[in-house]
């Protein structure tokens, strides 16, 4: 709808002060980057950078300057006489981004710009990325499936669920007070737990009564916390649960402890600090302002 390819049923697309609602695609200040890079492979770099350029039948000199400063900002200066096929992945993802930015739209789309890459290089890009966007300082309208690479890249983060935004907010605010189980779980590992609202920022789970952060109607619910939030202690904490440990698995930096309270499993992440916790007799505790109640969906 951003785009001008489907309307809206209701309301108006307002893009920085203008109604664009009724405005063809090609009238917006919009512009795409696909997971696909849909480079013409027969045209060098700079060609396929300055082919939205010529619709607007600009001047060749300025045509070039265009294309000089969008390879500068994807740090490909040198690259122009290239073809497509000369280029790493990543280099071809760049090249995408410049020919988008070249006609200098208000908004910019990324349909998963990075999915095609390796993970090493995806990281990498999700940093450059960030930085470009706040050096030229247009919208990024950026849409993936990758829990990480949406805490990482937003300022402000939207969850859709079957096509319904259902949760907006600062990505740290959404993902540590997720309004349902399911944002709590798409956000990431979490450990989600079936309990009992007693009222008064009150939970029942598996027959302990705790404190915990958030309302709900009275009865079934469920309770959310982050594994980095679960503290491993051999003394009974006030809000906590005796657990047994069901077993671990090493990530490198941290240990993921897989435990088990009655009918409740969840995590614990602990970090690797060259000492080894003891792992008997154990208490979970989880803190009443990182336990946040969520209504059961």
């Amino acid at each position: 709808m951003i785009g001008g390819f489907e309307r809206p049923d209701q309301g108006k697309i307002w893009i920085d002060g203008d109604d664009v609602t009724d405005l063809a695609p090609e009238r917006r200040p919009v512009n795409t980057v696909f997971q696909s890079y849909a480079l013409f492979p027969h045209l060098t770099v700079e060609k396929n950078i300055a082919f939205g350029l010529r619709f607007q039948k600009s001047p060749a000199a300025e045509t070039a300057a265009k294309v000089g400063v969008a390879l500068d900002l994807v740090e490909l200066g040198g690259f122009g006489t290239r073809r497509p096929h000369q280029l790493s992945g990543g280099q071809q993802q760049r090249v995408a981004l410049a020919r988008a930015l070249v006609l200098e739209p208000r908004v910019l789309l990324l349909d998963e710009p990075l999915g095609a890459l390796d993970a090493r290089l995806r990281k990498a890009l999700q940093v450059e990325l960030r930085t470009l966007q706040r050096e030229i300082g247009i919208t990024f309208v950026y849409v993936t499936h990758d829990q990480e690479e949406a805490l990482t890249m937003s300022d402000r983060l939207a969850v859709m669920d079957h096509g319904e935004i259902v949760q907006v907010g600062a990505p740290r605010d959404v993902y540590e007070a997720p309004c349902n189980g399911y944002v709590a779980d798409f956000l990431g590992v979490t450990n989600l737990l079936m309990a009992e609202y007693l009222g008064d920022g009150r939970v029942r789970v598996e027959g302990r009564v705790l404190r915990a952060t958030g309302v709900a109607p009275v009865g079934p619910c469920r309770v959310v916390i982050r594994p980095e939030r679960v503290r491993l202690t051999a003394t009974e904490p006030e809000n906590g649960l005796p657990v047994v440990v069901d077993h671990r698995v090493f990530t490198g930096a941290t240990t993921q402890v897989h435990l088990r309270s009655g009918d409740a499993a969840f995590q614990a992440l602990v970090t690797n600090d060259g000492h080894e916790p003891d792992l008997t007799a154990l208490h979970a505790e989880l803190p009443a302002d990182a336990l946040r109640i969520v209504v059961d969906d």
